[in-house]
């Protein structure tokens, strides 16, 4: 039997099918019809949800920013003290780093930038949600390798800051800003620097 959709699934579908959209021919060339025929619904169902083509661009990226936070928030989970320190911010370190360069985290990116012109304040808003919840949870966990005994005494947050700087800075150098796919061994590669920076600058 043929399962029928409630409004919240319509609604993540039509988030769904409008980033895909927006990431694949940009903001100007995307259009509604072409959006509900991705997300299999009707084009009056989009304009249900959503106001015009405007407001499914901020909510399709603040659902996206919301999926990349949420799996960069796991990895940094991923950072215990009990663990042996450089294999827990190795494995976060990696993990980050991947999720930084997958599809979803690019053409967030790309979209963001493409449209500061026109949407100036969405770069504060994705920069909140993305980085700004990364840098307080990683801070968080570097505390608490502090308290245990696995980094010497600083500032987490600045350490959060400078852990994060090592991850991207690289990584969109080689990319081109995003622009050239990465080999899955080139991006560990960054990660494990990144991490065993950290540990020869603060490693207890």
């Amino acid at each position: 039997m043929t399962r029928v959709r409630g409004r919240i699934d319509k609604r993540e579908a039509i988030l769904e099918a409008a980033f895909a959209v927006f990431a694949r021919v940009g903001y100007e060339a995307a259009n509604v019809q072409e959006i509900a025929a991705e997300a299999g619904v009707a084009k009056p169902t989009v304009y249900n949800h959503f106001q015009d083509k405007e407001a499914l661009f901020r909510a399709a990226l603040a659902a996206a920013a919301e999926q990349v936070a949420a799996a960069n928030l796991v990895a940094v989970g991923r950072i215990t003290p009990g663990d042996d320190p450089r294999r827990t911010l190795t494995r976060a370190a990696r993990a980050l780093a991947r999720r930084c360069c997958d599809e979803q985290s690019r053409a967030l990116r790309t979209l963001t930038l493409a449209q500061l012109g026109r949407f100036p304040e969405l770069l504060t808003d994705v920069h909140a949600v993305t980085a700004g919840r990364l840098g307080d949870a990683l801070a968080d966990r570097l505390a608490r390798l502090v308290v245990g005994g696995r980094l010497r005494q600083c500032d987490p947050a600045l350490v959060a800051e400078q852990f994060l700087a090592l991850l991207t800075g690289p990584l969109e150098g080689r990319s081109r800003l995003g622009t050239r796919r990465l080999p899955a061994a080139e991006i560990d590669a960054v990660a494990d620097q990144a991490a065993e920076t950290i540990l020869r600058t603060f490693g207890a």
